[in-house]
């Protein structure tokens, strides 16, 4: 009996010390950084079933340029779902502020700006999100050299981007030829399809360690002249601006050009300050925050066009609250450098600084779509902005076939919204969402996004 009980412990034994030399050899697998970056809980955050990890990756070592990231991993086997990067626009706007924060973050922030509330349309129930303040400048992420701030465009920010990802993902091997989506909003209609091409060239001549799959962008800047002709056209068709003020923005104004004159100034400025009236121009049937401090377009060059249940409008005052508070910088290893200025949802140094803006990003759509890449573009029709005549516009001229007629989709037994199917490429509205889509309507969104990673059309029913 002694000697079967010996057997017994000596083969315990033997299975503990597999599991600890394995244990040891996963542990060793994981780069140290990685571990570094482990967000072990935020303040005031509730408990969650996912992992999350957030800091910088140097992207320029003789700028000192770092981007700050923050990954939400999904609650059930992230290592089987694809991963997702999230861009906001601006130029010059946060990933942190916008995307993670009122969109499709796991998380929203409450009123008092001290602490966190779970989004239950969160888009990593469908895939591993990493959402990316860039370019350097944005949010959290920083530059040693202040030069760059007055120096930023297209260019670099989809090259940086690119580094940013093959160094990240060297942070995490376990992302390597994962299935990779790049997604956006606003500006970085840019940014996205930029990016897409980037690294569409770079895996012709270097191992695919980031296998991109596709993007999804919306309320998306896409073609100036197109953008502005379709902008301009929508306040005319809702009712925002009257008939002189349409015929001379149309008449004065040139939407190829990046300089404009008087006259269209003039007429612009007129039509929004006077005829607009105090709205919000994002979301012009939804109430304004009552602490906003004017009624400018925000965010968007105009050289670039070129009551819902739930909504609050003030909720991106509470997020720049809260990102401000050392205790969250703490746990999220943001700010490491002290930067000399606050937190804020967007930078006016950025914005007011561009360098290189694509006059279109159209051809960028067509080299993709003949590369099989999944694209799908989708419009909040209810943004002035970047309205959805203005996508539409711009779409057009793309010319592509259609596979799948104009129909209603359908989300919650509701419309949802509108689509139309072409070969190589989805566009849908979302019925009753301003320009941040999942922030009016998160339900519609999720379904948009949970459609698009799936391959699916949207439903009809």
């Amino acid at each position: 009996m002694m000697a079967f009980q010996r057997k017994v412990h000596a083969f315990f034994l033997c299975l503990l010390s597999i599991f600890v030399f394995s244990s040891l050899v996963a542990a060793a697998a994981v780069p140290k950084q990685q571990e570094q970056d482990r967000i072990s809980a935020l303040p005031g955050q509730p408990r969650v079933a996912f992992s999350q990890f957030s800091g910088y990756v140097t992207v320029n070592e003789q700028h000192g340029r770092a981007l700050f990231y923050w990954l939400t991993e999904s609650p059930s086997s992230p290592q089987n779902k694809p991963l997702v990067l999230w861009l906001n626009g601006g130029p010059g706007c946060s990933s942190v502020a916008y995307g993670a924060s009122e969109e499709i973050g796991p998380f929203r922030v409450n009123k008092t700006g001290s602490s966190l509330y779970l989004n239950p349309d969160a888009w990593n129930r469908e895939a591993n999100i990493l959402f990316l303040e860039s370019p350097a400048g944005v949010g959290f992420s920083y530059t040693n050299t202040s030069s760059d701030l007055k120096t930023s465009g297209d260019k670099r920010t989809a090259q940086d981007a690119l580094i940013f990802l093959i160094r990240w993902m060297s942070r995490f091997p376990q992302y390597k030829y994962r299935e990779f989506y790049i997604a956006g909003e606003s500006y970085a209609g840019h940014y996205v399809p930029q990016l897409a091409k980037t690294i569409h060239d770079y895996n012709k001549k270097n191992p695919q360690i980031i296998n991109l799959k596709g993007f999804i962008v919306g309320n998306a800047v896409t073609d100036s002249y197109n953008d502005g002709i379709g902008t301009i056209t929508y306040w005319w068709s809702h009712s925002m601006i009257s008939d002189q003020s349409y015929k001379s923005i149309l008449k004065y104004c040139n939407f190829t050009s990046e300089e404009t004159s008087k006259k269209c100034d003039d007429a612009y400025s007129y039509a929004v300050n006077y005829e607009f009236g105090k709205i919000d121009q994002y979301s012009i049937y939804t109430p304004t925050c009552p602490t906003s401090q004017n009624n400018t377009v925000k965010h968007i060059r105009f050289k670039n066009l070129h009551m819902i249940s739930g909504y609050d409008p003030c909720t991106e005052n509470y997020a720049e609250k809260y990102y401000n508070l050392p205790e969250v910088q703490k746990a999220m290893h943001a700010n490491v450098t002290d930067i000399p200025y606050k937190w804020t949802a967007c930078s006016e140094v950025l914005l007011k600084n561009w360098k290189d803006s694509e006059i279109s990003v159209l051809p960028i759509y067509k080299e993709l779509t003949g590369a099989g890449l999944k694209i799908w573009v989708f419009s909040g029709d209810t943004d002035s902005v970047v309205p959805v005549t203005a996508t539409r516009f711009s779409l057009n001229h793309l010319n592509l076939s259609i596979k799948t007629r104009w129909y209603p989709w359908y989300s919650g037994g509701q419309v949802g919204g509108w689509t139309e199917v072409y070969n190589g490429l989805t566009f849908a509205t979302v019925r009753g969402a301003g320009h941040e889509v999942p922030l009016f309507q998160p339900k519609r969104a999720y379904t948009l996004f949970k459609s698009f990673l799936a391959g699916k059309e949207l439903p009809k029913h």
